[in-house]
């Protein structure tokens, strides 16, 4: 199918500036990657590990790569060295090893504190009781910018919202746990326009612009 470039061009300008688009290429050439870079898009998202490594490495090198999925601790030391933002920090586990590796790297690496809000027992993150116990000035190669979420995968539109809701009422409590906020990052595909109306500034949209994913790994 190719890159959709009109559908691309039409969420550039519904977005109008009030959000983040970060292109969601898993499992796609870099051929369609480079088509998107050529129209100035700079920010792309991965959920593979090695796939992103590989492609850090043949396309510009002033692109923005978001890691997108669960990260395992293991993993993290290979990202380390370019990500821009990894987005699904789950647990302080999780965030003090990306901390030594960026320590490693004489990097500070942002990062989002993934937050549960789902009805499926498949999605990871804080709930809200964990989220108020980090203690964001523990980690000095880190800087926590802000909240991910992904709203259940459900025809229910209510839910789908008040989970929106739920996630942008805990972002507005985070200047209390000493964390000034910049990114809410809550949105893809099949309910960006009302994550947007919910306050996202950020949206991971992938199969809009490229259709289905390519699973043949």
């Amino acid at each position: 199918m190719g890159v959709n470039i009109k559908k691309y061009k039409e969420i550039l300008l519904e977005l109008n500036g009030k959000a983040t688009l970060v292109a969601v290429s898993k499992t796609k050439p870099v051929e369609e990657l480079q088509t998107l870079y050529d129209l100035g898009q700079r920010d792309f998202g991965e959920n593979y590990v090695q796939e992103l490594v590989d492609k850090q490495t043949v396309l510009p090198k002033d692109i923005r790569w978001h890691f997108i999925g669960h990260l395992q601790r293991n993993k993290v030391k290979y990202i380390a060295p370019f990500v821009h933002l990894i987005h699904g920090v789950d647990s302080e586990d999780l965030l003090a090893e990306i901390n030594k590796q960026a320590a490693k790297n004489n990097r500070i690496i942002d990062c989002l504190l993934q937050v549960y809000i789902a009805t499926e027992e498949t999605k990871f993150g804080f709930d809200e009781a964990e989220l108020k116990h980090v203690q964001a000035a523990k980690y000095s190669n880190v800087q926590i910018m802000g909240l991910m979420g992904m709203a259940s995968f459900s025809k229910d539109l209510n839910l789908v919202r008040n989970e929106f809701k739920q996630l942008e009422k805990l972002y507005t409590k985070l200047p209390s746990m000493q964390i000034k906020p910049t990114i809410l990052s809550m949105g893809m595909s099949g309910d960006y326009p009302m994550a947007i109306e919910e306050g996202s500034t950020m949206v991971r949209i992938g199969s809009l612009l490229f259709g289905e994913r390519n699973y043949t790994r």
